[in-house]
Protein backbone atom coordinates (compact mmCIF):
# COMPACT_ATOMS: atom_id res chain seq x y z
CA UNK A 1 0.00 0.00 0.00
CA UNK A 2 1.38 3.07 -0.94
CA UNK A 3 0.91 5.95 1.72
CA UNK A 4 2.76 8.60 -0.19
CA UNK A 5 5.29 10.03 -3.23
CA UNK A 6 8.06 12.01 -2.90
CA UNK A 7 8.96 12.73 -7.21
CA UNK A 8 8.88 9.25 -8.09
CA UNK A 9 9.80 7.58 -4.64
CA UNK A 10 7.03 5.47 -3.40
CA UNK A 11 6.81 5.58 0.70
CA UNK A 12 4.64 2.12 1.42
CA UNK A 13 2.88 0.85 4.37
CA UNK A 14 5.68 -0.59 5.24
CA UNK A 15 8.12 1.87 5.26
CA UNK A 16 6.17 3.96 7.99
CA UNK A 17 6.26 0.61 10.02
CA UNK A 18 9.81 0.53 9.76
CA UNK A 19 10.46 3.81 10.25
CA UNK A 20 7.97 3.72 13.64
CA UNK A 21 10.46 1.06 14.84
CA UNK A 22 13.77 2.72 13.65
CA UNK A 23 12.47 5.45 15.83
CA UNK A 24 10.96 3.76 18.91
CA UNK A 25 7.10 5.14 18.58
CA UNK A 26 6.02 1.45 17.24
CA UNK A 27 4.91 0.25 20.48
CA UNK A 28 3.69 2.74 21.73
CA UNK A 29 1.30 3.63 18.62
CA UNK A 30 0.12 -0.17 18.89
CA UNK A 31 -0.09 -0.19 22.23
CA UNK A 32 -2.93 2.32 21.81
CA UNK A 33 -4.37 0.90 19.32
CA UNK A 34 -4.80 -2.49 21.24
CA UNK A 35 -6.54 -0.67 24.08
CA UNK A 36 -8.66 1.21 21.77
CA UNK A 37 -9.77 -1.59 20.37
CA UNK A 38 -10.47 -3.50 23.56
CA UNK A 39 -12.30 -0.54 24.94
CA UNK A 40 -14.48 -1.25 21.70
CA UNK A 41 -14.51 -4.91 22.02
CA UNK A 42 -16.03 -4.68 25.85
CA UNK A 43 -18.68 -1.97 25.00
CA UNK A 44 -20.20 -4.53 22.46
CA UNK A 45 -19.44 -7.41 24.93
CA UNK A 46 -21.90 -5.05 27.15
CA UNK A 47 -24.77 -4.50 24.69
CA UNK A 48 -23.59 -0.63 24.54
CA UNK A 49 -25.28 0.85 21.47
CA UNK A 50 -25.42 3.89 19.53
CA UNK A 51 -28.65 5.21 18.55
CA UNK A 52 -28.99 6.66 14.61
CA UNK A 53 -29.66 9.76 16.37
CA UNK A 54 -26.40 9.94 17.97
CA UNK A 55 -24.55 8.92 15.10
CA UNK A 56 -26.08 11.21 12.89
CA UNK A 57 -25.46 14.18 15.32
CA UNK A 58 -21.82 13.06 15.39
CA UNK A 59 -21.39 12.46 11.68
CA UNK A 60 -22.86 16.18 11.22
CA UNK A 61 -20.85 17.76 13.68
CA UNK A 62 -17.61 15.95 11.87
CA UNK A 63 -18.74 17.83 8.88
CA UNK A 64 -19.39 20.87 10.63
CA UNK A 65 -15.44 20.95 12.05
CA UNK A 66 -14.06 19.76 8.81
CA UNK A 67 -15.63 22.18 6.83
CA UNK A 68 -17.59 19.42 4.51
CA UNK A 69 -20.85 21.75 3.77
CA UNK A 70 -21.41 20.12 0.48
CA UNK A 71 -22.18 15.94 -0.28
CA UNK A 72 -19.11 16.16 -2.85
CA UNK A 73 -17.06 18.02 0.14
CA UNK A 74 -18.00 14.96 2.37
CA UNK A 75 -17.08 11.98 -0.90
CA UNK A 76 -13.93 13.40 -1.07
CA UNK A 77 -13.11 13.41 2.04
CA UNK A 78 -14.33 9.34 2.46
CA UNK A 79 -12.30 8.77 -0.23
CA UNK A 80 -9.28 10.83 0.97
CA UNK A 81 -9.15 8.40 3.89
CA UNK A 82 -9.88 4.97 1.72
CA UNK A 83 -13.70 4.52 3.28
CA UNK A 84 -16.64 4.22 2.12
CA UNK A 85 -19.22 5.82 4.02
CA UNK A 86 -20.42 2.78 5.30
CA UNK A 87 -17.11 2.39 6.71
CA UNK A 88 -16.87 5.62 7.91
CA UNK A 89 -19.92 5.31 10.05
CA UNK A 90 -19.47 1.53 11.45
CA UNK A 91 -16.14 3.73 12.66
CA UNK A 92 -17.92 6.69 14.74
CA UNK A 93 -20.20 4.03 15.99
CA UNK A 94 -17.63 1.50 17.38
CA UNK A 95 -16.03 5.36 18.79
CA UNK A 96 -19.07 6.31 20.46
CA UNK A 97 -19.84 2.67 21.88
CA UNK A 98 -16.32 2.63 23.14
CA UNK A 99 -17.02 6.63 25.32
CA UNK A 100 -20.00 4.90 26.68
CA UNK A 101 -18.08 2.48 27.90
CA UNK A 102 -15.22 4.50 29.44
CA UNK A 103 -17.90 6.89 30.52
CA UNK A 104 -19.58 3.83 32.56
CA UNK A 105 -16.77 2.82 34.11
CA UNK A 106 -15.60 6.33 35.81
CA UNK A 107 -19.17 7.44 36.24
CA UNK A 108 -19.67 10.27 38.68
CA UNK A 109 -21.27 7.72 41.81
CA UNK A 110 -17.73 5.88 41.08
CA UNK A 111 -15.12 8.47 41.27
CA UNK A 112 -16.93 9.71 44.16
CA UNK A 113 -17.10 6.01 45.84
CA UNK A 114 -13.28 5.97 44.72
CA UNK A 115 -12.56 9.31 46.60
CA UNK A 116 -14.19 8.70 49.76
CA UNK A 117 -12.39 5.28 50.63
CA UNK A 118 -9.11 6.52 48.86
CA UNK A 119 -8.75 10.46 49.93
CA UNK A 120 -5.61 10.39 51.58
CA UNK A 121 -3.94 9.93 48.30
CA UNK A 122 -5.44 13.25 47.35
CA UNK A 123 -3.31 15.24 50.02
CA UNK A 124 -0.80 17.51 48.45
CA UNK A 125 1.59 19.86 50.29
CA UNK A 126 3.63 22.43 49.05
CA UNK A 127 7.71 22.43 49.90
CA UNK A 128 10.59 24.03 49.33
CA UNK A 129 14.25 22.40 49.50
CA UNK A 130 17.94 23.14 49.48
CA UNK A 131 20.46 20.76 48.36
CA UNK A 132 23.71 20.29 49.82
CA UNK A 133 26.95 18.72 48.87
CA UNK A 134 27.74 16.63 52.76
CA UNK A 135 26.10 15.66 55.22
CA UNK A 136 27.98 18.12 57.32
CA UNK A 137 26.97 20.97 56.06
CA UNK A 138 23.07 20.13 55.65
CA UNK A 139 22.87 19.63 59.36
CA UNK A 140 24.62 22.82 60.22
CA UNK A 141 21.65 24.45 57.73
CA UNK A 142 19.40 22.43 59.84
CA UNK A 143 20.74 24.06 63.38
CA UNK A 144 20.38 27.32 61.87
CA UNK A 145 16.54 26.38 60.68
CA UNK A 146 16.01 25.60 64.09
CA UNK A 147 16.60 28.86 65.26
CA UNK A 148 15.26 30.97 62.41
CA UNK A 149 13.04 28.55 60.24
CA UNK A 150 12.03 31.25 58.56
CA UNK A 151 15.59 31.67 57.00
CA UNK A 152 14.62 28.80 54.46
CA UNK A 153 14.31 30.69 51.41
CA UNK A 154 17.71 32.89 52.16
CA UNK A 155 19.77 30.38 52.75
CA UNK A 156 18.62 28.08 50.03
CA UNK A 157 19.41 30.94 47.29
CA UNK A 158 23.48 31.17 49.31
CA UNK A 159 24.24 27.37 49.26
CA UNK A 160 21.66 25.84 47.51
CA UNK A 161 23.32 23.64 44.31
CA UNK A 162 19.97 22.93 42.87
CA UNK A 163 20.12 25.62 39.79
CA UNK A 164 16.87 25.61 39.10
CA UNK A 165 15.38 26.02 42.72
CA UNK A 166 18.03 27.96 43.96
CA UNK A 167 16.77 31.57 43.08
CA UNK A 168 13.15 31.32 43.74
CA UNK A 169 14.64 30.40 47.80
CA UNK A 170 14.17 26.54 46.85
CA UNK A 171 10.45 26.39 45.89
CA UNK A 172 9.44 23.55 44.50
CA UNK A 173 5.24 23.95 44.76
CA UNK A 174 2.76 21.85 45.21
CA UNK A 175 2.98 17.96 45.22
CA UNK A 176 0.49 15.23 45.31
CA UNK A 177 1.60 11.83 47.35
CA UNK A 178 3.31 9.51 44.87
CA UNK A 179 5.53 12.44 43.39
CA UNK A 180 8.27 11.57 45.86
CA UNK A 181 10.25 8.94 47.16
CA UNK A 182 8.46 7.31 49.84
CA UNK A 183 11.29 7.74 52.79
CA UNK A 184 10.98 11.51 51.92
CA UNK A 185 6.68 11.34 51.17
CA UNK A 186 6.13 10.02 54.50
CA UNK A 187 8.06 12.23 56.51
CA UNK A 188 6.80 15.61 54.50
CA UNK A 189 3.30 14.59 54.88
CA UNK A 190 3.10 14.10 58.46
CA UNK A 191 5.46 17.24 59.09
CA UNK A 192 3.64 20.40 60.33
CA UNK A 193 3.38 23.70 58.27
CA UNK A 194 6.42 25.32 59.06
CA UNK A 195 8.15 22.00 59.73
CA UNK A 196 11.61 20.91 58.53
CA UNK A 197 12.38 17.04 56.63
CA UNK A 198 15.91 15.66 56.02
CA UNK A 199 18.69 15.60 55.94
CA UNK A 200 17.96 12.96 52.75
CA UNK A 201 21.00 11.23 51.02
CA UNK A 202 20.91 10.51 47.64
CA UNK A 203 21.59 6.96 46.52
CA UNK A 204 24.91 7.59 45.94
CA UNK A 205 25.52 9.80 48.69
CA UNK A 206 26.71 13.10 46.20
CA UNK A 207 24.38 15.25 47.93
CA UNK A 208 21.93 15.72 50.28
CA UNK A 209 18.12 17.44 50.43
CA UNK A 210 16.17 19.34 53.11
CA UNK A 211 12.86 20.22 52.95
CA UNK A 212 10.34 22.95 53.79
CA UNK A 213 6.75 22.64 54.45
CA UNK A 214 5.10 25.52 53.59
CA UNK A 215 1.14 24.76 52.88
CA UNK A 216 -1.13 21.93 53.57
CA UNK A 217 -3.76 20.83 50.98
CA UNK A 218 -6.33 18.38 52.00
CA UNK A 219 -7.82 16.46 49.63
CA UNK A 220 -11.01 17.81 48.13
CA UNK A 221 -13.24 16.25 45.13
CA UNK A 222 -12.27 18.86 42.78
CA UNK A 223 -11.83 18.91 38.61
CA UNK A 224 -8.34 18.05 39.24
CA UNK A 225 -9.10 15.07 41.61
CA UNK A 226 -11.93 14.01 39.40
CA UNK A 227 -9.13 13.93 36.27
CA UNK A 228 -6.62 11.94 38.45
CA UNK A 229 -9.27 9.26 39.27
CA UNK A 230 -10.80 9.08 36.09
CA UNK A 231 -7.80 8.67 34.72
CA UNK A 232 -7.25 5.86 37.54
CA UNK A 233 -10.14 4.11 37.47
CA UNK A 234 -9.74 3.81 33.43
CA UNK A 235 -6.46 2.43 33.92
CA UNK A 236 -7.44 -0.05 35.73
CA UNK A 237 -10.58 -1.15 33.97
CA UNK A 238 -8.44 -1.74 30.99
CA UNK A 239 -5.68 -3.79 32.51
CA UNK A 240 -7.93 -6.01 33.99
CA UNK A 241 -9.61 -6.10 30.69
CA UNK A 242 -6.41 -7.08 28.46
CA UNK A 243 -6.47 -9.65 30.79
CA UNK A 244 -9.48 -11.16 29.34
CA UNK A 245 -7.40 -11.36 25.12
CA UNK A 246 -4.80 -13.14 23.67
CA UNK A 247 -2.84 -10.56 22.21
CA UNK A 248 0.21 -10.58 20.00
CA UNK A 249 2.10 -7.92 18.12
CA UNK A 250 3.81 -9.35 14.97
Amino acid sequence: MIIAKIDDKEITATDLVKYLKLHNKFEELIEEIILDKVATYQAKKHGISVSDEELQETFDNVRRLRGLHRAKDTVDFMNSLGLTLEQFQAFLNDSLCKDKMILSVHSPDKMKEYFDLNSPRFDSVEISHMVLDTEGKAREIMALLDDDPDSFADLAKEHSMDAETRHKGGVIGKVMRGSLAPEIEAKIFNAKVGGLAGPFAADDDLYYELFRVTKKYPATFDDTTREDIQKTLYNEWIAARIQEHRIEVL
